[in-house]
């Protein structure tokens, strides 16, 4: 058995029993990988994956629970050669982020200018998604942290912190009736045609649950996954828009005015999360505390032993969070 063969099958998985697409993400070649994974079922005397013809179709039970294994063993690899690293190169190495556009647009980027003043040899990449790919790219090994707001029940398998609380303002053009009102309704919002978020982004769950406490439908008439896009559609006149207050930028977005929404709509709170049993680089520790202070490597350490969600989510009940 060797290591090549574990994280072949593993990758055969991520790829969706894809053998073609897996020799193109390991660059190498599809007999070899075919071969080896023939090799593998012959050693163990089981089939991990079933087969029609020359097509894998699906995972056998007892594959799911060796793959499962070689996914554990393949993360321990992956966390000694971090601590090798943090040994031998501790101010160099990768930083993979997966998030959503609001948090890399309004969010991240002063955050990451400070990383990247301090940590110049230390290679960043963000990928922006949906919730479910976030948290895919998480789960299989391709982004250290996953940052996320919506759908967190997707990120079970992660280790998920508490950031930060944030709000939603209603943006309407200069002029607009809803200027006058002193203090806008949920009955008010659903009179006006609706431009706002798509469902599953941005704390999009929580604009749904305001409308359904009140009885209300919506006029939704457009969604997006960009705050900057939905500005956009505001100022064309399609609707009012419900975004997260950190979208508005008063001296870019001078020409729409950002009523108050935290009255109408819970706070949601966006949380960063890593895999379990993963070894976190000195800069990683600092990349994490850096987005939310509160979260020092003490915490964070303390947060890896928790054995459940329910004592994770204790842990951190008598900690304000900041809101924005």
């Amino acid at each position: 058995m060797k290591l090549q063969q574990l994280r072949y099958i593993v990758e055969v998985l991520n790829n969706n029993l894809n053998v073609s697409a897996t020799a193109e993400s390991l660059f190498t070649s599809q007999p070899g990988i075919s071969k080896q994974v023939r090799m593998l079922e012959d050693e163990l005397g089981i089939q991990i994956f079933g087969r029609s013809g020359k097509h894998l179709t699906h995972v056998t039970p007892a594959g799911q629970e060796v793959i499962e294994i070689a996914q554990h063993i393949l993360s321990k690899v992956d966390a000694i050669k971090s601590v090798a690293a943090e040994h031998t190169k501790p101010d160099q190495g990768k930083l993979n982020i997966a998030t959503t556009h609001t948090q890399a647009r309004y969010a991240l980027p002063p955050v990451i200018q400070r990383f990247i003043n301090k940590y110049p040899q230390v290679s960043l990449h963000m990928h922006q998604g949906s919730p479910q790919q976030i948290s895919e790219a998480a789960a299989k090994g391709k982004a250290d942290f996953a940052i996320a707001t919506e759908a967190l029940h997707l990120y079970h398998d992660l280790i998920m912190l508490p950031c930060y609380h944030w709000n939603r303002s209603i943006l309407v053009p200069k002029g607009h009736p809803l200027t006058e009102r002193s203090k806008v309704t949920i009955e008010d919002i659903a009179s006006f045609p609706l431009v706002t978020y798509v469902y599953g982004f941005t704390g999009r769950s929580q604009l749904d649950k305001a409308f359904s406490r009140a009885g209300l439908d919506p006029q939704i008439v457009f969604t997006a996954t960009d705050a900057d896009v939905i500005k956009t559609y505001v100022r064309m006149g399609l609707g009012i828009g419900v975004v997260a207050t950190m979208a508005y930028e008063p001296d870019k977005d001078d020409d729409l005015v950002a009523l108050p929404g935290a009255h109408l709509f819970e706070h949601s709170t966006t949380k960063i999360g890593f895999r379990k049993g993963t070894f976190l680089r000195s800069y990683m520790y600092d990349f994490i505390e850096g987005f939310a202070p509160h979260l020092t490597r003490d915490i964070v350490d303390k947060a890896m032993t928790m054995r459940s969600h329910d004592e994770l989510e204790a842990m951190f009940a008598d900690i304000e969070l900041p809101t924005y």
